[in-house]
């Protein structure tokens, strides 16, 4: 079932941003040149002209938010755009890590039916928020929010009418299993928005990164702390579907393994936006153990900033795929009526002076999932439309290992389809229904390879001795270009 998830984890549109304060010294800027005098009024004289004159009556904030996406739109710049209200409330949550709230993930269907109304589901409670402390559960469903059904409301309106100041009470409408329906009253608090997980494979401490947000720095410490004390040899930070976030949480994440050196620097035709980031030994808290990063082709952004510095930096060896490759940097910015829009102000340079701007960074080791042939890919399609799997775990919550390896291989007589993609729709259904597990590894190729290469210290040895610079990449990759054209 196709589904709308209230998170913008692999959205490449999360981007590195500046503090908060910088929104205002962004709009502090205005132009007073005769032409761009000219321009604004122009702008004021067609807008007047069309409220007065076009042959319906039109709604002026009709007019004013075509305007501005038009004007950001003209940039050709995917990542300078216009934000409606909904859009910039979602991007001040999740970039400043908190927000007010019932503390509940949820999920909603794209489309609604007779026989599937598409109400809210709770994905999983955030610990010790309303929704937990009410006791509210993986797999209830939301059916009415202060009495409005929810399977007629669009998600950007449920998100509405969760999330609101912090006190205020919000009454929704449970439905458990079948037929138990109860009401609860949540009072809205300050919601943390978790993007750190993390726990111990063996003796190699495990950290997932979704997204870097204001809390990130803090909890990426209390993990280091924890493995600590589990005695960890070595680590592994987990950046894939990692979009961004703060730049400012990447700088503080990679100074914790770099003594010395550059971190990252932004440059822009704006002088204040023109900035070197040091690392400082003092905050080194990482030091003298193997570490491994997680990168796939949604890992964007800040999250190739802390890539990039620790590949430049030799602290760390890059597992995976190529990462997206978005070297800029915007300033979000407010306006008056809670509407919001960013623009790129800079570009940001590695440690050895490169930019990864529509290029990327390339895995020191290259692991890539198994693509499936034509007729596997249409096998695997099929499964998923027949909706097997979730019937048969809805009736079965509690399957071991071995119960969904056998089920699996069951499908895979109908299916052809490799078994272990089967295993993992199987154990995501099953994870709908209760907190979402830290790994897989009967199905995560990359991390498996991380771990094998994280066993043999000589092997990780060698490869991080032979790894290159981002700059070095960059000038043998223009030496051939330049070669072949000539």
């Amino acid at each position: 079932m196709k589904k709308k998830i209230l998170l913008l984890t692999a959205s490449v549109a999360v981007c590195a941003f500046f503090a908060v304060q910088c929104y205002s010294q962004s709009l502090r800027r205005s132009s007073t040149s005769e032409s761009d005098k000219q321009y604004t009024e122009i702008l004021d004289q067609v807008f007047a002209y069309v409220q007065q004159n076009y042959v319906e009556e039109v709604d002026p904030e009709v007019l004013y938010q075509g305007a501005l996406k038009g004007m950001l739109e003209s940039l050709e710049d995917p990542y300078s755009v216009y934000m409606d209200k909904s859009e910039w409330r979602s991007l001040t949550d999740t970039t400043m890590g908190n927000f007010g709230g019932v503390g509940l993930s949820i999920t909603k269907p794209a489309e609604s039916t007779p026989e599937k109304p598409a109400y809210v589901e709770v994905a999983s409670p955030i610990d010790n928020s309303p929704g937990f402390k009410a006791g509210i559960q993986s797999g209830d469903l939301i059916i009415k929010i202060e009495g409005v059904d929810t399977s007629t409301i669009s998600m950007d309106e449920v998100l509405n009418m969760l999330r609101g100041t912090v006190g205020e009470s919000v009454t929704v409408t449970i439905r458990r299993g079948k037929t138990l329906e109860f009401d609860k009253t949540l009072v809205r608090a300050v919601i943390e928005n978790p993007t750190v997980k993390y726990g111990m494979i063996g003796k190699t401490g495990y950290i997932a990164l979704s997204e870097f947000s204001t809390n990130t720095a803090k909890r990426f410490d209390e993990a280091i702390e924890s493995f600590r004390k589990e005695g960890y040899t070595a680590l592994i930070i987990d950046l894939r579907n990692n979009g961004g976030g703060l730049l400012s949480t990447a700088v503080a994440l990679a100074d914790k393994f770099m003594e010395k050196g550059i971190i990252v620097s932004t440059k822009s035709r704006i002088a204040y936006e023109n900035s070197v980031y040091y690392a400082s030994r003092a905050k080194t808290t990482v030091k003298d153990i193997p570490v491994v990063v997680l990168i796939n082709r949604a890992s964007a952004s800040a999250s190739e900033i802390l890539s990039g510095a620790l590949k430049d930096s030799k602290k760390a060896i890059l597992i995976g795929e190529n990462t997206y490759g978005k070297g800029s940097v915007q300033v979000p910015a407010g306006l008056l009526n809670n509407d919001g829009f960013k623009i790129t102000v800079a570009r940001y340079y590695s440690p050895s002076d490169a930019n990864i701007d529509k290029i990327g960074i390339a895995p020191d080791v290259e692991v890539k999932y198994y693509e499936f042939t034509e007729d596997e890919e249409k096998a695997y399609t099929e499964l998923v439309k027949a909706e097997i799997i979730p019937e048969y775990a809805e009736n079965h919550p509690d399957m071991t290992e071995s119960d969904i390896a056998a089920y699996a291989d069951t499908l895979k007589a109908k299916y052809n389809v490799p078994v272990q993609y089967i295993r993992k729709l199987i154990r995501n259904e099953l994870d709908r229904k209760k907190s979402s597990r830290l790994y897989d590894l009967d199905f995560d190729v990359q991390l498996n390879a991380a771990l094998d290469i994280l066993k043999d210290k000589k092997r990780y040895d060698e490869i991080l001795s032979k790894s290159r610079t981002l700059k070095q990449i960059e000038t043998e990759k223009n030496s051939e270009e330049t070669k072949k054209a000539e």
